[in-house]
């Protein structure tokens, strides 16, 4: 679900300034946008974009420009650069540093964020790195025609670091929150009251705490950069083992709470990664119901969420004792009521319905 986008679409579709084909053309620039997940040892799948490039390879021609923008580690442009040079040694490409270039290949990292989309795409600024500085400016030329921020030029390397930068600084500033609201959990203060009056101070923004991290982006990105300097990134390294433990931490409060009922029923309102959007990636509200429905497969949990289309998302459609309710009814029939992702369906629940019964409110709300 994102707004203005079947509009846009089915606009352009209709003009015939969009088609789709399974077959690579030769045109004039070529964009990679494919997923760069993360191996099992946590450094970067970079299949997909290799794939990309060979399948750019047979088809590009003197003066095309190949514009990498999946997040990527330093280094990953280049490694397009050459893996299209390894398939058309009759082209000059910019990694062969002798100063003429017949392919512009560059990196240009996407900034949105879901549910705004259609906006920040126009309206953001760009980072554009270059293999080469001719690299940069003609991938911004491509740009200028429909950006409306500011087109920033550099290196390619540094437009990917740029790129992580951004992810995991914020993946450090939630883990801040996150630790602080288990310290706080300990000591037996609110968190959101000390958050809120340390926030007073003219310096200090501490970002909400919630269940853990998810998403496609700040999840992974910090990894690539952990991955490429791992003796450097003792910080990046902490923010996510703090985020990453946050569900396990929700998980055994719910658990430990549910041993005060007999046959208790748990409700989780919540699954996708973050309010009022339909992606379910990397969400860590997913991670905490496994967590619980494993733990105690004696116990029902009723899940929630109004973005569900039919399809419980991830693996909890294997465990027997997860069922899928409307959010009222699973309030209802719940004895722990663990509130997961602030959706505005939620947001809006009446008080009274919550009487009586044990509340995890893992984003303030309530």
């Amino acid at each position: 679900v994102e707004p203005d986008l079947t509009v846009g679409v089915s606009g352009a579709v209709a003009l015939g300034r969009l088609t789709a084909t399974t077959e690579t053309p030769e045109v004039d620039a070529y964009i990679i946008a494919v997923p760069t997940p993360f191996n099992p040892d946590r450094t970067a799948d970079l299949s997909y974009v290799k794939a990309a490039a060979e399948q750019i390879a047979p088809q590009v021609k003197p003066g095309a420009i190949v514009i990498l923008e999946s997040t990527s580690p330093p280094g990953t442009t280049e490694k397009v650069s050459r893996w299209i040079g390894e398939l058309r040694p009759d082209l000059k490409m910019p990694h062969d540093n002798d100063g003429i270039t017949e392919v512009h290949v560059a990196h240009c990292p996407e900034r949105v964020l879901p549910g705004r989309i259609m906006i920040e795409i126009l309206t953001n600024d760009r980072v554009i790195g270059g293999m080469t500085r001719r690299c940069a400016e003609r991938a911004a030329e491509l740009y200028r025609v429909f950006a409306q921020g500011e087109i920033l030029l550099t290196d390619a390397a540094t437009a990917e670091m740029a790129k992580l930068v951004e992810n995991a600084y914020r993946d450090v500033n939630i883990a801040f929150a996150n630790e602080l609201s288990m310290i706080s959990e300990t000591l037996h203060v609110d968190v959101w009251e000390v958050i809120r009056l340390a926030n007073r101070h003219p310096r200090v923004n501490i970002l909400s705490p919630g269940p853990g991290v998810g998403g496609h982006c700040i999840p992974v990105d910090p990894w690539f950069i952990i991955s490429a300097a791992p003796e450097a990134s003792k910080l990046l390294r902490a923010a996510r083992e703090v985020n990453d433990r946050k569900p396990h931490h929700v998980a055994d409060a719910v658990i430990a709470s549910s041993q005060r009922f007999r046959e208790p029923v748990i409700s989780c309102l919540g699954l996708s990664f973050k309010a009022d959007v339909d992606d379910f990636r990397e969400s860590p509200a997913i991670g905490v119901v496994e967590l619980i429905a494993s733990a105690r497969p004696d116990v029902t949990v009723l899940i929630s969420d109004p973005f569900i289309n039919g399809t419980i998302p991830g693996n909890l459609g294997n465990y027997p004792n997860i069922r899928l309710e409307p959010a009222s009814e699973a309030v209802e029939k719940a004895d722990i009521v663990v509130l997961l992702v602030e959706h505005e369906k939620f947001r809006s629940l009446r008080h009274t319905r919550l009487g009586g019964k044990v509340v995890y409110d893992t984003r303030g709300v309530w």
